[in-house]
């Protein structure tokens, strides 16, 4: 599977396995999530602006705000408060998470909100979770778009690894990259460390999630050592399941060629020390655009379509569609 990987987590971890694609409709749905391990990098910006670009491409799309706790994206697409939101569906207000899809004003673009949370929305309990999961799947659309919060809480990296293709946001800043690192590390052993096929050496994985281990594992080279000395065959499934993993990366707020080659450092970093393959999928430059639109509560992709960062994006859109996208007459 092509950007992150979705794997079968037990009922203590919540995340069920998909039900087909299929299910309940004729689309072939596919579920991109827009995550990173800091607040202010733009998610929620990406987020909207691909679900705007897909929509403008003939694409039925549905955003959905999973910043439980701290949700904006409504106001990135320029809707006022919602009347219904996950909220509603999660606490049982409403009957089916369809009742809390709502019209953006942009044809083809639906909404579902997390704004107007209940107080505890953010430590959804597993079952919440795995139901909602589930129904998301079941919505009549051909992409759904997630807007994660920031950190790397079990229901964000939850949530990133059960799209089909997960992006990780930074900026060209100290803080950013370092949180963005911490992001990709969590999320990582997150998916190693429920993945089933792996089972046997999952006290291993557990272990080596902290750089302070006893037995000195630093690096995906020493996890794999290990796991050979545990069974050799799970250290062949474990480098498998290493080359199956594959996030996307954007960097945004770019001015300098050294800002834009920061998204070609992170990937070559990961690969030495994680061992996993990113893909560098565009940047977006520092635009002045950004924080009018966004002072005008408009989406950036209608209050300045000629703009150059709009441009970008429908670029990073389309590259992302070449790679991991699918065709809407696809019957299987």
């Amino acid at each position: 599977m092509e950007g992150t990987v979705k794997v079968s987590l037990d009922a203590d971890r919540a995340v069920a396995e998909a039900p087909s694609p299929t299910t309940n409709t004729n689309r072939l749905k596919q579920i991109w999530a827009v995550g990173g391990g800091k607040g202010g990098i733009g998610k929620s910006l990406l987020a909207s602006s691909l679900a705007i670009s897909l929509s403008r491409m003939g694409h039925k799309t549905i955003a959905i705000d999973l910043d439980l706790g701290g949700a904006n994206l409504h106001t990135t697409l320029g809707v006022d408060l919602p009347k219904q939101t996950l909220s509603d569906y999660i606490n049982r207000r409403v009957p089916t998470i369809d009742n809390c899809v709502i019209p953006s004003g942009i044809p083809l673009l639906e909404l579902v909100s997390g704004a107007q949370d209940a107080i505890g929305i953010t430590n959804l309990r597993p079952a919440q979770k795995t139901d909602l999961l589930k129904n998301i799947r079941n919505l009549d659309a051909d992409y759904v778009i997630f807007d994660l919060g920031a950190g790397t809480g079990y229901n964000t990296l939850d949530f990133f690894l059960f799209s089909d293709v997960g992006l990780i946001a930074l900026l060209p800043e100290p803080t950013s990259i370092e949180n963005a690192y911490r992001f990709i590390k969590s999320v990582y052993f997150r998916y190693l460390s429920h993945c089933p096929s792996l089972e046997q050496i999952h006290p291993l994985i557990e272990m080596a999630m902290d750089p302070k281990n006893p037995i000195g594992i630093r690096s995906p080279a020493d996890l794999f050592k290990e796991a050979n000395k545990v069974n050799p065959e799970s250290g062949m499934k474990l480098k498998k399941e290493i080359e199956k993993f594959h996030p996307n990366i954007v960097v945004n707020q770019t001015r300098t060629q050294t800002d834009i080659d920061i998204g070609s450092s992170v990937k070559t970093v990961c690969k030495k020390y994680f061992g996993i393959e990113m893909d560098y999928i565009g940047h977006l430059d520092y635009d002045s655009t950004v924080w009018q639109a966004v002072r005008r509560k408009r989406p950036l992709m209608l209050e300045f379509p000629n703009s150059k960062i709009v441009s970008s994006i429908d670029h990073i859109t389309q590259t992302i569609l070449k790679r991991h996208g699918f065709h809407k007459d696809t019957n299987t």
